[in-house]
């Protein structure tokens, strides 16, 4: 194994408290208690990892008396930082991770992690039907690759709402916690509700277990949303559904496409093909319809999303226990445009706090957070990050 740590001095250049102090200082935040108290928490983290060291290596024959299974590795309690959306949680998690001299990092969205950990798995599966390897169960191997890249992972908003995420869960972190794996993430769902009312969600539940083995489980209870105070009311999220909402979208699709070609394109992944109705450049447009009523999860709108930018979505509905299914990927949707700041001009029948007509079950917990990602996609800072991130100009529609 390579290298884990930074050599130096066991502390924190600057720890997180000193950053959130100095941002208060400026103005730029205000003084906010539990703020304050998550960021000691994440000073004491620091702390931990900057005072532990590699382990010894083996000797050159130890791989010959070597046991099948690998031994355990010490590691820190890693941290789960839950509470309402716009709290705070992702600032103080980057300043944590920018602080923390882990040369093996990873800070990664859930989704995007866990599609390249079901990319890792089908490679095995097609060297073991090829005969590149004897190893019939895939999960050790995988974990061992994501541990050699990675030992600190840091996932924003931690929700699981896909099948296939869950009933792997808990066996690959089984194996990535025995090998020193420190987590790190931030949810609005604290761990018990996690992929609640969920398929076979009893096969998913020793995951949960893991978690309270491993990571610290701290709430976060500020009271301010502060990305409602970013909402600069930019015209690309229209409602209600009517003739007028359908004519403005057309009106920023035709300045957001002057000049180009459109045509319908399709996209290959995974030996299927996602259709899209009308592309051009980095622009695509799509109906709900196209995007959450097909089955399509997040690793495709992760696809969808590394060929286009700039995303229009026409028709959203009001989404009801009748739309449970439409009602995931809406969220999923949602979490991948926002993570990678991509632009999303949308129609929809209601205003985002008013979407979702039925909360219940994981979805309730779930929209709170869409519902300030659309918040904040409308703000002047977001289309600041897209465009210092693609480097194109910014349309204003």
């Amino acid at each position: 194994m390579g290298k884990d740590w930074d050599s130096g001095s066991t502390h924190p250049d600057h720890g997180v408290s000193d950053r959130l102090k100095a941002l208060v200082a400026s103005g730029e935040l205000k003084p906010d208690p539990a703020q304050k108290a998550m960021a000691a928490r994440f000073d004491r983290l620091l702390l931990d990892l900057h005072a532990q060291r590699p382990a010894r290596k083996s000797s050159a024959l130890g791989w010959l008396f070597a046991s099948r299974k690998p031994e355990t590795v010490s590691a820190p309690k890693g941290l789960y930082l839950y509470g309402g959306v716009g709290r705070g949680k992702t600032m103080l998690m980057d300043m944590f991770f920018e602080q923390a001299r882990v040369k093996r990092k990873r800070r990664a969205h859930f989704h995007e992690f866990m599609a390249d950990v079901h990319d890792r798995i089908h490679k095995h599966r097609q060297k073991l039907k090829a005969g590149e390897t004897k190893q019939a169960d895939p999960v050790p191997p995988v974990a061992e690759s994501l541990i050699e890249e990675a030992r600190l992972l840091c996932f924003d908003e931690f929700s699981v709402t896909d099948i296939a995420d869950a009933m792997i869960l808990s066996r690959l972190f089984g194996e990535l916690f025995q090998r020193g794996c420190i987590l790190v993430a931030t949810s609005n769902v604290e761990p018990d509700n996690l992929y609640k009312d969920g398929l076979n969600r009893g096969l998913f539940l020793p995951f949960v277990d893991l978690l309270k083995q491993y990571v610290e489980i701290v709430p976060l209870d500020s009271l301010t949303d502060y990305r409602l105070e970013k909402d600069s009311g930019l015209p690309v999220f229209r409602y209600p559904l009517t003739p007028e909402a359908d004519m403005a979208m057309d009106a920023a699709w035709r300045r957001e496409v002057a000049g180009k070609q459109v045509d319908a394109e399709t996209i290959a992944f995974r030996g299927r093909s996602i259709t899209v109705p009308q592309a051009a450049g980095r622009a695509a447009r799509f109906s709900f319809t196209d995007l959450c009523q097909r089955p399509l999860g997040a690793a495709d709108y992760l696809e969808i999303l590394s060929h286009y930018d700039t995303l229009f979505v026409d028709h959203i509905p009001l989404l009801g226990a009748d739309k449970r299914n439409e009602t995931k990927r809406f969220i999923n949707l949602v979490d991948t445009v926002y993570d990678h700041r991509v632009r999303l001009f949308a129609s929809a029948a209601a205003a985002p706090e008013e979407l979702l007509v039925t909360r219940k079950g994981t979805e309730g917990f779930e929209f709170d957070r869409t519902v300030s990602r659309l918040i904040e996609i409308r703000s002047t800072e977001y289309l600041e990050d897209h465009t210092a991130r693609y480097g194109d100009d910014v349309t204003k529609a």
